[in-house]
Parts: structure tokens; C-alpha cells; sequence
């Protein structure tokens, strides 16, 4: 059986053609051929058979068979010569007639392809449209126009539901707390009643932070960037900093920062924000008594890179691989932690069209770097 070479369906197209027009040119040529021999083959000599004592007219007889023998070798030699020249086109030609049939049959699919291409999160409603007779690429395209309606719904259900799920949601627990707020406010509470107060509000102010980590992730991975704008990233960096200067007198940690003037990029502050927010505070909450913070960036023509760095001790790279993902941690630790962290970094840079790579240092720690486009638009001095 005849295998196709691998590459592209063009050129298995091309190829296909080309060995069909070359399979028939050489069954045409071939049957020509032999034709033609066999008509030349079969000619006599014309005349009647010599009479006996006619030595002349006989040796006359067999000098013009030799002739024709020789005129039917050479007519078969041109032939067979003039039939390998034109294989020899048949083949150049049927390459390029494959390649032209190739190209015509697969431009419906490559216009679809395109179309398909420049449809993303934020163009759903945008339609394929495929105008043409009801045939198989007819069909497709509709398909593809199904799936994109689909979608359509699917992505706007998710906005809806972060928009409308703050409110909803955060409303029981203000009420809480406005309960707890009551019942610790009367005169001479109990001492349980306070503890319980106490112990009910950090409870409740986990369940608002993973609400919240829950509302920045949706919006990240399903949202638009509306807000989109040169974000300088030494500046997100210095607030982060000093949001955790408690925590970090504390652990009595070393901060070495060198992110040079400019380092920007072009999207959602508040994201943008987040994203750094989370990188310190993974930083600073997974840090060991008395470590160090190193936090370097840099940025290219293409490309803004920050890298954050921290001591302690060797990770296993294959744990470190799943931080990136909801609610993994480093042992299966579930203290002090939501699990969301790195998981809405990674969604905020590829939000932004950048990426998120996590390496457990070999001397101990963990190097965290995001890249993210640079800004084409210098930020204000």
C-alpha cells in the first residue's frame, strides 16, 4: 500500500494528484507504445512469393525486409525515446497542476483558518459565515460557528456571575460580622462570647480572602482588561513591600531589590497589582525565620521579566510544577494559605498574554519569574 509523506495536507494533496496524473500518463504512453510496435511489427512484404530460379528478384526481396527492419528498430528507438521525454514533462506538469488543484481544493479551509484564528475570548460574536454550495467545508464552518455561539453564551454566563457574585456573596458575610459586632457590643459580654467573636472573624476573614482570590481568578481567566494602561512595575512593587512590612520585621527578613526605572508593561492596574501583591506575599508568608527576598527585573524590546527569589530549603521540582495550579501547596499544607496564590499570577500573566515559570533553586528556595510584554507606550517620569 502507498504511504503518503508526512508534512502538510498540501503537499500530501500535490502528491496525490501528481501520482495520479503520472500513473495514467504512463498507462497511455505504455499502451501507445505497444500499439505502435505491434502495427509495425506485423507489416509483410507486399508481392507475391518469387518463383524459383529468381535469384535477383529474391535477394531484392530480402534487402528491402532488412531495410524495413531497420527503419521499425529505429522508429521504435525514437518511440521509446520521445516517450521518456514526455514522462519526463508529464511529471513536471502534473506536480504543478497537483500543486494548483492542492491550493484550490484547501482554500476554503485556510480562510476558515484564518477567520478562526482572529476569534478570541473577547470577539466571540464575530462569525465565520461561510457562503457556498452545502457541502463538507460548509458544513464545518457552520459547525464552527455552533461551537462559537456556545461559547459565546458559556463566557458571557461567566461574566455575569463575576460581576454579580461580589455582591451576592459578600453580603451574608457583612451580616455576619454586623451580628458579631452586636453581640460583643452589649454590656458585659461573657469571655466566651468575645473568644467566640474572635475566633468567628478570622474564620471570616479567610472565607472573604478566598472569596476574593475566587472573583480575581475568574475575572483573569474569563474578563476583559477594559482598564488596560502602561503599569510601571517598581512602583506595584514598592507598595506590595511595604503592605508586608510587619510580617517581614518579624521573620526579620533581607529585601534586595533591583528593578530599574521604566521596567513597565501595558495592562490592568488592578491586576497587575494583584499579581505582584501575590508574588511578595507567596514570598514573604513561605519565607524562613531570618531569609532573604531578591527581586530583579529587567526589559528587552519584546519583553518585561521579573524574577522573585527566596532562600530556605531544596523543593522537589515536581511539587513546585503544581503550584501554578488551584489549591496545590508545597506538602499538602492547608495553614495559612488559600492555595490561590501562584494559581492567580499565572492567570493574570497569561491574561496578558505573558507566562508564569516556577524552579526550585538547587541551593534551596524557589525562583519565581514572569514575563509579561513590554509596554510600548514609556512611562511618565
Amino acid at each position: 500500500m502507498l504511504r503518503l509523506p508526512s508534512g502538510t495536507v498540501r503537499v500530501r494533496f500535490t502528491v496525490l494528484y501528481a501520482a495520479v496524473f503520472l500513473v495514467s500518463g504512463v498507462g497511455l504512453l505504455g499502451l501507445t507504445f505497444l500499439l505502435s510496435g505491434g502495427s509495425i511489427s506485423s507489416v509483410a512484404p507486399a508481392g507475391n512469393p518469387p518463383a524459383q530460379g529468381s535469384p535477383a528478384p529474391a535477394q531484392r526481396i530480402r534487402q528491402l525486409e532488412e531495410q524495413l527492419a531497420a527503419v521499425h528498430t529505429q522508429q521504435a528507438r525514437q518511440l521509446l525515446a520521445g516517450s521518456l521525454v514526455a514522462l519526463i514533462v508529464m511529471a513536471v506538469v502534473s506536480l504543478l497542476l497537483g500543486r494548483l488543484l492542492a491550493r484550490r481544493v484547501l482554500r476554503p479551509l485556510r480562510l476558515i483558518t484564518s477567520a478562526t484564528r482572529r476569534i478570541s475570548a473577547d470577539s466571540l460574536d464575530r462569525r465565520l459565515a461561510v457562503n457556498g454550495p452545502a457541502d463538507e467545508v460548509k458544513d464545518l464552518a457552520d459547525t464552527i460557528d455552533e461551537l462559537l455561539e456556545r461559547l459565546e453564551t458559556s463566557f458571557a454566563a461567566q461574566r455575569r456571575f463575576v460581576a454579580n457574585a461580589s455582591h451576592e456573596l459578600r453580603t451574608p458575610l457583612a451580616t455576619m460580622r454586623a451580628s458579631l459586632d452586636v453581640a460583643v457590643a452589649k454590656p458585659d459580654p461573657a469571655p466566651s462570647t468575645v473568644a467566640l467573636a474572635d475566633r468567628l472573624r478570622r474564620q471570616l476573614d479567610r472565607v472573604d480572602h478566598l472569596l476574593d482570590g475566587f472573583l480575581v481568578l475568574a475575572r483573569a481567566q474569563h474578563g476583559t482588561l477594559a482598564d488596560a494602561t502602561t503599569v510601571d512595575l517598581g512602583d506595584l512593587i514598592g507598595t506590595a513591600l511595604r503592605e508586608r512590612t510587619a510580617e517581614r520585621q518579624t521573620k526579620r527578613l533581607s529585601v534586595t531589590v533591583d528593578v530599574p526605572p521604566g521596567t513597565a508593561t501595558h495592562g490592568s492596574p488592578a491586576l497587575l497589582a494583584r499579581l505582584v501583591a501575590n508574588v511578595v506575599d507567596n514570598a514573604v508568608t513561605h519565607n524562613e525565620h531570618g531569609g532573604w527576598i531578591g527581586i530583579t527585573g529587567s526589559a528587552s524590546e519584546a519583553e518585561t521579566v521579573l524574577v522573585v527569589e527566596t532562600g530556605g530549603r531544596v523543593l522537589d521540582q515536581r511539587e513546585v510544577d503544581r503550584l501554578a495550579q488551584p489549591f496545590e501547596r508545597l506538602g499538602g499544607e492547608r495553614i495559612g494559605s488559600s492555595g490561590l496564590g501562584l494559581s492567580i499570577v499565572a492567570a493574570v500573566a497569561a491574561a496578558h498574554g505573558g507566562r508564569l515559570a516556577l524552579l526550585a533553586r538547587p541551593e534551596g528556595g524557589l525562583r519565581v519569574s514572569i514575563t509579561l510584554p513590554v509596554a510600548k507606550v514609556p512611562v511618565a517620569a
